[in-house]
């Protein structure tokens, strides 16, 4: 390939007619004047810009296309689609289930904006989707799809652009904006956004490393991200008398709700999460007749779906968050823990390897299982104003609200975040929050200070 540092690159020359207006870029390599026609003037903007970004990092032209080196690689005829589905084969045998399924919503959301734009014979956006996520980026199942969906991969195939596209300006701020939509075009979530956004990343550093980019074009990008919340809402935390009043109601809730009245508190009272408490066995627990008591966790079981897991299991066994393999953690069990466990112990049926939480016809817990029942209990337990509201909106809130109570009755940070799983930062960076209701004793403590005025 003949190259050449010999570039200039002109402003955009502007034409305006009738019934249209072009920009075009106009550019010299050696000898040679090249041009681009556009008709946006941003689209413009942003291939004039990538040429100038070329030229400033000391890259190459290649005199025969007039392009920076990088961009006149044969290598950028890879397809797409093919290149998400191979970059999700390279993750598929070491990552963990949820991980897995996070990295094919993300490719999913990706995708659309890596289309050329035609519509003719294009599947629905929520056929697309399906065929994306179920199939084409889930290596255990993509041999095995359906002739339907075949079809519609075909077509997706058909009209993907090539890898090096991502390098231009124009087509990343598309896939950009793309992922920060749901498909019913509202924004996403912040902290979706910034998972996909961080697959993102890790797919352009593959793409650098397969040598179908010269660098990974999204550190420089500019581009403004949805701010993603570091802490607890607040809002959402329960005290003490909700969390019991919610306890409470669970026990009344049919026909799961009994079996999973210790289930929900080990969240409140042990700050357990839903997946490592949906996997305590009775070889876990050290429980006196009365009093404290003792759980030890060494193992947590996410819930995937039975999609991404090796075994086709609907939860994957993995080591503790942020803990590796083998480590484990003991969290005390209070008196009135310890009263419902051995009470969950004496009365409810266990699952044959020791499982406190068995399924009803499944060894594990079901996800399902639990949110209908927690859904049900809340709705026993709270007004229809509340019910609406974010108090106590996932089953998740009790161990916020536990690891809460943990630090404003005085408990060391340092021993808080032992018994959470966490580290001292991001628990005070996340967790320490006031339980709903302390507003009222601060603003008590504000008045009497003021002289009660």
């Amino acid at each position: 390939m003949p190259t050449t540092y010999d570039v200039r690159i002109w402003k955009i020359d502007v034409y305006k007619g009738k019934t249209t207006t072009a920009y075009t870029v106009m550019w010299r390599v050696g000898a040679k004047r090249w041009k681009k026609r556009f008709r946006t003037s941003a689209l413009a903007d942003s291939y004039r810009a990538d040429l100038i970004s070329a030229s400033r990092r000391g890259e190459a032209f290649d005199t025969e296309t007039g392009l920076p080196v990088s961009a006149a690689r044969p290598a950028q005829v890879v397809n797409w689609l093919d290149f998400a589905c191979d970059y999700m084969d390279t993750k598929w045998p070491g990552a963990a289930a949820t991980y897995r399924r996070s990295i094919s919503e993300a490719l999913t959301a990706i995708t659309p904006a890596m289309l050329d734009g035609i519509q003719e014979g294009a599947p629905d956006g929520v056929a697309m989707r399906r065929a994306l996520h179920r199939w084409a980026f889930n290596t255990a199942r993509r041999d095995a799809s359906p002739a339907a969906v075949r079809s519609d991969l075909r077509w997706l195939k058909q009209h993907a652009m090539p890898v090096g596209r991502l390098a231009e300006r124009a087509v990343l701020r598309g896939v950009l904006d793309t992922l920060a939509q749901r498909l019913d075009g509202r924004p996403a979530a912040a902290s979706v956004v910034s998972k996909r956004r961080r697959v993102l990343f890790n797919v352009l550093e593959y793409a650098v490393e397969r040598e179908l980019l010269a660098t990974n074009p999204l550190p420089t990008f500019k581009w403004t991200a949805p701010k993603v919340s570091s802490g607890v809402d607040r809002r959402t935390v329960v005290n003490p008398v909700q969390a019991r009043t919610l306890l409470a109601a669970v026990g009344e809730a049919q026909r799961s709700g009994p079996q999973l009245v210790a289930f929900f508190a080990l969240l409140y009272f042990a700050a357990l999460r839903p997946e490592e408490a949906a996997n305590v066995r009775k070889h876990n627990l050290s429980l006196p007749s009365s009093g404290w008591g003792e759980v030890y966790i060494d193992e947590a079981t996410p819930y995937a779906g039975a999609d991404w897991t090796d075994d086709g299991a609907q939860r994957d066994v993995r080591q503790l968050k942020n803990r590796a393999r083998g480590e484990g953690r003991t969290v005390p069990t209070p008196p009135e823990l310890t009263g419902y466990l051995n009470h969950h112990l004496a009365s409810r049926p266990i699952g044959p390897d020791g499982r406190l939480f068995p399924g009803e016809r499944v060894p594990e817990l079901p996800k399902l299982t639990y949110m209908r029942t927690w859904r049900a209990a809340r709705r026993r337990a709270f007004t229809p104003d509340v019910v609406d509201g974010p108090l106590g909106a996932t089953p998740y809130t009790l161990r916020h609200a536990c690891v809460s109570t943990w630090l404003n009755g005085g408990v060391p940070a340092t021993q808080v975040a032992e018994w959470a799983g966490h580290s001292v930062e991001v628990l005070l960076k996340v967790y320490a929050k006031c339980l709903d209701g302390q507003d009222a004793v601060a603003r008590r403590r504000v008045e009497d200070a003021l002289g009660g005025r």
